[in-house]
């Protein structure tokens, strides 16, 4: 496909080309079998290295990949596409479109994309077509899907090819403005803030990084890695979004029973739902750890700081905080839950060794009388 000019007047300035990338993804199931999958679909899988003289980054399983048809918006703009399967249940659908265009019109495509576009439907749509294909690849599949969308604008080329700290300097708050998805010009202090998340390797790269956006400048090759550590990184964030509201389900069920009553027998009905929360405990344990150990960072000390980066700017530390918390009070109330029902076990063999008592007592007493 070739490059397309960006919406706006004539071009002023320097020029920019690269593409536009939206990240769409979907916590579809508790697990996809990998090599079922590409049994049945017949497709590839994906992970390359930034630094291969450095190291380099890799998944324990890498995703399959399947191309899908291209998406044509109402404005007439088409984007490629492809749809990625991670193996802890996420689905990923990236749309891409070549752009050639100044500053302006990447700001103005940035504002639009941002806020207008409501990407998300169209690939939930691409999706559960595909997902219906792929069923037998899918283990637990949820009927609700989670979702996550971020966009990354990767210029590769601007024009006289400035440094990164020169593109810093000239055009920091043009690049605010399109991290930010922003028509109006940023205050300092704004643009400040934004450029506090850049991170470069060479002088000649640099990736600023927003919660909801990010700007890429590098070369298609240098920039791979960072859009997968991207791609990552939102995918966790799903995960532990998922993991949270399973675990706040669970926790307003247990509390609900506690307050129907703590008598004898409403301890006693504690042990299924205390075997229950257990068993939660030990699944989102378990994916947890599928999840967080999904990729793996051999030697690229760079590559684990971008990551690091990108996770804290989307949120991935704060919800997987507020999982451990959660937790942390399931596992205080399952040992609350199991005490409980362990004193009414207690209590009902000590009634029933003083009916038993009674009864033989009072076949004693019986059998002197008479």
């Amino acid at each position: 496909m070739t490059a397309e000019p960006l919406e706006g007047a004539e071009s002023t300035g320097p020029i920019l080309t690269g593409a536009v990338l939206v990240l769409v993804q979907f916590d579809v199931c508790e697990e996809i079998l990998l090599d079922r999958l590409g049994a049945i679909l017949g497709a590839g899988t994906v992970m390359q290295p930034k630094h291969p003289a450095l190291g380099y980054v890799r998944y324990e399983r890498p995703p399959v990949v399947e191309g899908i048809e291209e998406l044509e918006l109402p404005s007439g703009e088409r984007l490629s596409g492809e749809i990625k399967y991670y193996d802890y249940g996420v689905v990923s659908v990236v749309f891409q479109l070549p752009f050639s265009g100044d500053w302006r019109r990447l700001v103005g495509l940035a504002s639009r994309w941002v806020w207008d576009v409501d990407f998300a439907s169209h690939a939930e749509r691409i999706v559960r077509e595909k997902i219906k294909r792929a069923a037998a690849a899918m283990s637990k599949p949820y009927a609700e899907y989670l979702s996550e969308d971020y966009l990354i604008f990767h210029v590769t080329d601007i024009s006289g090819a400035p440094s990164a700290k020169h593109a810093v300097s000239k055009y920091g708050g043009r690049i605010a403005q399109v991290v930010r998805g922003d028509l109006v010009e940023l205050a300092e202090s704004e643009i400040a803030e934004v450029m506090q998340s850049r991170i470069s390797y060479y002088t000649t790269d640099l990736t600023v990084i927003g919660w909801n956006a990010a700007f890429l400048y590098d070369t298609s090759a240098g920039a791979e890695t960072a859009i997968q550590l991207l791609e990552y990184s939102n995918s966790q964030l799903l995960e532990f979004r998922h993991y949270d509201e399973l675990l706040t389900r669970e926790l307003e069920h247990v509390y609900k029973q506690l307050e129907e009553g703590t008598g004898t027998f409403a301890r006693w009905r504690l042990a299924r739902s205390a075997t229950h929360l257990h068993t939660t405990l030990l699944e989102v344990a378990e994916l947890t750890e599928h999840a967080d150990n999904a990729i793996k960072f051999l030697s690229d000390m760079f590559s684990a700081r971008l990551y690091k980066l990108a996770a804290a700017k989307v949120g991935v530390p704060d919800y997987k905080d507020l999982v451990t918390q959660k937790v942390r009070t399931a596992e205080e109330l399952y040992r609350f839950m199991v005490d409980q029902f362990n004193q009414s076990r207690a209590f009902f063999l000590e009634l029933t060794v003083v009916i038993i008592l009674i009864v033989e007592l009072v076949f004693l007493f019986r059998g002197k009388l008479f």
